[in-house]
């Protein structure tokens, strides 16, 4: 399944996905039969690799989601869409998630004014997310600002491009998220 994990390679044709569609290898192209495990395990794993957790803090995720009110398997979408450096992400200013993990980690993100540099901080309505004055000459920033367009910015999110700003509107909804996860299987997975 195509993640997007490469940036623009995935978006043209040369995307090796697109290209051949089995796994690599001499046995690549035999017929396996997945049990439902597999498929349950194989959804997780797609998951985590979107959002680039390992495996005790998704379990940790998926148990703060389970606390909560609400649709188990939603609630955990949107605990991994309100992390600083998927709004990040998802506001334009880095290309992938691990390139937005390693600007928030770099220190190149103000949250509310102040200068964070962690990648897992939990976002609220109404929080502000800045680009440093240092930080907005950097190229690939830019580049990814511009690429927006292609990408869209959800609903829940707000975007001033001119003056290196993004604001929480809302909350995220299920229709926001994009991303092909059936967030049942993850659920039954971890409810064994």
């Amino acid at each position: 399944m195509e993640l997007f994990l490469k940036g623009d390679r995935c978006y043209t044709d040369k995307c090796a996905i697109k290209r051949r569609n089995y796994p690599p290898g001499q046995h690549g192209q035999g017929r396996t039969k997945t049990s439902a495990y597999g498929v349950q395990l194989r959804e997780k794993q797609k998951l985590r690799r979107i959002y680039g957790l390992l495996e005790k803090q998704f379990r940790s995720y998926f148990a703060e989601a389970d606390r909560l009110k609400g649709v188990t398997g939603e609630n955990l979408l949107f605990l991994l869409e309100k992390r600083l450096d998927n709004v990040v992400y998802r506001l334009g200013f880095a290309s992938s998630r691990t390139e937005s993990r390693q600007l928030v980690r770099h220190g190149h993100f103000t949250l509310n004014g102040r200068r964070v540099d962690i990648p897992s901080i939990q976002l609220k309505v109404g929080d502000v997310i800045a680009l440093r004055d240092k930080s907005k000459q950097i190229t690939s920033i830019n580049d990814a600002l511009e690429a927006v367009v292609r990408r869209g910015i959800p609903q829940w999110l707000e975007l001033d491009k001119d003056a290196f700003k993004g604001n929480i509107k809302g909350l995220p909804v299920r229709e926001d998220i994009t991303t092909p996860i059936q967030e049942q299987l993850v659920v039954e997975l971890y409810s064994k």
